[in-house]
């Protein structure tokens, strides 16, 4: 067989090459930030915009992007029902939800109907569900001899593991009683921020005196240590009984409460109380684990349907379904709405639909909006509720958009519900703050009325913050909880608000500037020397487009009045540091309601609730003793006259005092993919991955036609190189040609 000319192999190594090439185009024209076939797959994906979260050891996760995690890895007592409205309790890993029975200072059993001041205690027996199994991970591992096979590890033997995936084995065992109890008793610990620590020893009996304990038992075990040591030994609450949480028998769970109060079954929905085996809390205490960014924050051990299976910092995490989850059943009831909108077509169907949840990190909202609108997002995001509204004006500013949403079949659900958005003042603050004298404390108020009546939030909702906004908020009690007088005639904030011709309006811009001149500021100066007022509003995520006009807009409102503000925006961690020890002047947070009832957002100014000093959630700091004690009347006050009486006279404190600008009650709207299914905004769900249904064929064949590749730059491409391999192989040929030519045979010697 003859071999190829020069020119040949050539020719075909060009070939050759061009192909590879076109083969490498072709792979890219895939656009799609995931492996080849994901959207195959039975897969969750959302997105997140700031750092990983902080916390997702339960008793310390108390912000919106740590839920996304916690409420589908643990699981409290109780949760609400899914499609329910007004919300319903209903029970989780509880057999069901249970009253309490009072008791009075003898400790005799009083009637149901007894008067608050008669009840000592409030007892609830609740029954555990049995067969209830963690998920598994190595801090439950055992031998067969039932040692525990990581309990004790050197520095040496943890060696670079940084994920409890990196153990050859994870075990598991079931859930009991005592985890709870184990659980309540750990809000006590001086190692960590335990933001409900103090309501909680408020009210269960024992804990105050617990913590004390505790911190005491926690000075001998880290006496001789130095203080920046990492890996403390651990510290075992099973040591120290607690009286107001007990296990009666392995399923059956004792808590007492000082007096009564009926939000405590509000509690009891929440992650704060879940069950927590003390096994995880001993395998993270051992030496290497901080180092190695092993703890619960990280990794968290829960007998919810999910486990965190990859945790990427600030870029990527992945929770799978929990093999040892029990299942549970969607539910059956709903309103006749919720039946047209398919949301009870999979009734009686065993939770969860989906395998996998992957959150990634896209830090601005625009290109999260564009992989929605590609369909690589199946809900640009778990936990936020409003990204329905922001699309939502999108179709409102342009029919082509409409059309085009809707023709691909997004939905985007959208309701009222109970949260909030305000501009908060720092009570530890010396200008903006409560003041250290009864003058200075006077001109602070008149300040922050000022402002309050400056910023006008109504032209805010309609044109700034269209994509959160809602209804200007006139107080701290939002509409839909018993209570609010919000929307009513006597409902309006007489100090920033008037009636003209019997409707509510904004006082005018000279009756703020009467107040910020009788507070020492004429035209935004000092009195006395004459400098510009300069004011710090703090920011709790970083500068992006989409931001910018928010902030622009609060400077001018600012600006009214002649005061400057500095913008000091950080991300959310970095804000949350701030806070925390009290650095901050002026902020902007909000508020999803915890549970549905006014008590949930008056505890946000109760003065022992106060972040900076309590680790709680009164961002301000706000303190006023009689607004404090009216808060402890309230909470022993069922729904009724003598509760209505008390909001009101909190809500007058408030307003007086202004430690808020109010800000507005934000509508709440989803947005789903039209392969997902059960999507239903409300507010209390945080469980809400559980239900989520995804038609994964769906998607892979939508987002093929969403996302078609552009294929005449890779035709022209084609077409030029066979030009360049027709052209090189006839310039070979003719050189061939002429060479032949030219030749000639040599002659054979005889």
């Amino acid at each position: 067989m003859h071999g190829l000319g020069r020119g040949q192999q050539w020719c075909r190594s060009i070939c050759l090459g061009l192909s590879a090439a076109a083969a490498l185009l072709l792979a890219a024209c895939n656009n799609s930030p995931y492996p080849l076939g994901a959207a195959a797959d039975n897969t969750l994906y959302n997105s997140f915009d700031e750092r990983s979260p902080r916390y997702l050891d339960p008793i310390a996760s108390y912000s919106n992007p740590e839920s996304v995690y916690t409420y589908q890895i643990y699981e409290p007592l109780y949760a609400y029902h899914y499609l329910k409205r007004p919300y319903e309790l209903v029970p989780k890993t509880a057999e069901k939800v249970v009253k309490p029975y009072y008791l009075d200072k003898d400790g005799k059993r009083l009637p149901d109907d007894a008067p608050a001041e008669q009840i000592a205690q409030s007892v609830y027996d609740i029954a555990i569900k049995k067969g209830i199994k963690y998920a598994p991970h190595p801090a439950l591992a055992t031998d067969a001899k039932g040692n525990y096979l990581y309990h004790k590890l050197s520095r040496e033997q943890l060696g670079d593991k940084r994920s409890p995936w990196d153990f050859e084995v994870q075990g598991t065992r079931e859930m009991v009683a005592e985890d709870y109890v184990y659980a309540i008793k750990r809000h006590a610990t001086p190692r960590i921020e335990a933001p409900i620590y103090a309501i909680f020893s408020e009210y269960v009996l024992g804990l105050k005196d617990y913590g004390k304990r505790v911190r005491e038992e926690n000075a001998k075990l880290l006496k001789g240590l130095p203080e920046s040591i990492r890996d403390k030994p651990f510290l075992d609450f099973r040591q120290w009984p607690l009286e107001g949480a007990q296990a009666l028998d392995s399923h059956t769970l004792r808590v007492r409460i000082k007096g009564k109060y009926p939000q405590w079954q509000y509690w009891m929905a929440m992650t704060f109380i879940s069950p927590l085996p003390w096994e995880a809390d001993a395998f993270y205490a051992q030496a290497g684990m901080s180092e190695n960014s092993l703890s619960l924050n990280q990794w968290p051990v829960g007998t919810g349907p999910f486990m965190m299976t990859e945790y990427v910092q600030d870029r990527r995490h992945v929770m799978k379904r929990n093999p040892n989850y029990r299942g549970d059943i969607y539910p059956c009831e709903g309103s006749e709405a919720d039946r047209k909108a398919g949301l009870l077509d999979d009734c009686g169907k065993t939770m969860p639909f989906v395998d996998t949840i992957v959150s990634t990190i896209i830090k601005e909202k625009v290109p999260r909006k564009e992989m929605f609108k590609q369909g690589y997002l199946d809900v640009p995001e778990i936990e936020r509720p409003e990204w329905g509204v922001d699309f939502q004006v999108d179709m409102d500013d342009s029919d082509e958009v409409k059309a085009a949403y809707q023709a691909k079949g997004f939905k985007f659900p959208l309701v009222t519900d109970i949260n909030s958005w305000y501009l908060g003042f720092n009570w530890m603050d010396p200008v903006v703050g409560k003041g250290d004298t009864p003058e200075q404390q006077l001109k602070n108020r008149k300040l922050r009325q000022a402002l309050s009546i400056a910023i006008d939030w109504e032209e805010g909702d309609g044109r700034i913050f269209r994509t959160k906004g809602g209804v200007a908020a006139h107080g701290p009690v939002p509409p839909g909880v018993f209570g609010s007088r919000e929307g009513t005639a006597e409902g309006f904030n007489p100090v920033t608000h008037h009636l003209v011709n019997g409707e509510v309006v904004r006082r005018p811009i000279e009756d703020a500037k009467k107040l910020l001149a009788e507070a020492g500021y004429p035209d935004g100066r000092d009195a006395k020397t004459g400098r510009p007022l300069v004011l710090n509003y703090d920011y709790q995520r970083t500068t992006t487009p989409e931001i910018k006009a928010e902030l622009d807009w609060m400077v001018k409102q600012f600006a009214k009045l002649g005061v400057q503000l500095e913008i000091r925006a950080t991300d959310y961690n970095q804000f949350q540091d701030k806070v925390h020890k009290g650095k901050h002047q002026i902020f902007w947070w909000g508020w999803l309601a915890d549970y549905p009832d006014a008590e949930n957002f008056l505890f946000l100014l109760y003065g022992p609730n106060s972040k900076s000093k309590h680790e709680g959630e009164n961002a301000a700091n706000y303190e006023n003793p009689e607004y404090d004690r009216l808060y402890r009347r309230l909470q022993s006050i069922d729904d009724g006259p003598e509760k209505q009486q008390v909001i009101d006279q909190m809500v007058r404190l408030v307003r007086e005092d202004s430690p808020w600008a109010w800000g507005y009650w934000p509508y709440v709207g989803l947005a789903f993919q039209p392969w997902v299914y059960n999507g239903k905004p409300g507010i209390m769900i945080r469980d809400m991955a559980r239900y989520y249904r995804v038609d994964a064929q769906q998607r892979a064949a939508r987002q093929a036609e969403w996302n078609q590749p552009i294929w005449w730059p890779l035709l022209l491409l084609i077409a030029g190189a066979a030009a360049i391999v027709w052209t090189t192989r006839r310039s070979f040929r003719a050189r061939e040609q002429a060479t032949a030519r030219g030749y000639v045979k040599p002659q054979t010697v005889a």
